[in-house]
């Protein structure tokens, strides 16, 4: 399967409103999300207020299922956006998550579940929710998925593992039931938001800490804030460990 990452930054995005123009396009990061492109798959993880302008910028046409790792609105609320992913297949796009998560998203917005008026058009985001269990592997076309719960401050979000990629955006800590997936991947995208602790997310020191734990293959930085800048972090990092940047392109 090959990963995009269509955004890599904090939930203000790199740089924030105010904030200076990075030098490095690679420091320059729209809000977290993923699209895995498999043989007859497609699969969005998350909806970032980003969706429109990452799918133009990585050619991004075809979405079958969309993944979400929790409701906070830099990860969901580029939800309309759909529409077009629904134009494109002529059909509707199944959405799975925890209960929760679930149940707030189809709660806010209610229109994208509706069923479709085919007699309109695609005017509006046409989704299908599905409620997954943790640790309980489930099946999208050809990929076989395991969702794994994250603590995230006062919330929780959900982690993926998909064959041997593992996806975990938003994440402070693991339980301990979710420990045992995160073994012997051979890419992880993971968490790192600054170098400093931070109340609700990983920061650099612990995802090291994690990394030599767990032992991927290889490892990718993702939701980085202003001030990790990618070159000087390329410097400081072991040789399997290196940043995201918006656009980046892997196999798995």
């Amino acid at each position: 399967m090959r990963v995009t990452i269509l955004g890599c930054g904090a939930s203000s995005g790199v740089p924030y409103i105010g904030g200076e123009m990075p030098a490095d396009a690679k420091n320059i990061r729209t809000r977290c999300s993923i699209h895995i492109a498999g043989e007859k798959t497609n699969i969005l993880i998350d909806t970032s207020p980003d969706l429109r302008a990452q799918a133009l910028a990585n050619n991004i046409t075809k979405v079958d299922v969309v993944l979400y790792t929790h409701a906070h609105a830099d990860h969901l609320h580029g939800i309309d956006d759909i529409k077009s992913f629904n134009f494109i297949k002529q059909g509707v796009i199944d959405a799975y998550s925890d209960e929760k998560t679930m149940q707030e998203i189809t709660e806010r917005f209610a229109y994208c579940f509706k069923p479709p008026k085919p007699e309109y058009g695609w005017f509006r985001p046409a989704l299908r929710a599905h409620n997954i269990a943790m640790l309980k592997e489930f099946s999208v076309g050809e990929f076989k998925i395991t969702p794994f719960l994250q603590n995230h401050g006062s919330v929780h979000s959900v982690g993926y593992r998909i064959g041997n990629f593992i996806y975990s955006t938003d994440v402070k800590t693991f339980p301990e039931e979710s420990r045992k997936i995160l073994y012997g991947a051979d890419i992880w995208v993971v968490d790192s938001l600054r170098k400093e602790t931070a109340p609700t997310h990983s920061h650099l020191r612990q995802t090291l800490e994690w990394v030599e734990e767990f032992k991927p293959k290889r490892t990718y930085l993702t939701h980085m804030n202003a001030h990790m800048d990618y070159e000087a972090l390329l410097r400081e990092l072991p040789p399997n460990i290196e940043p995201c940047y918006d656009g980046m392109q892997f196999e798995v």
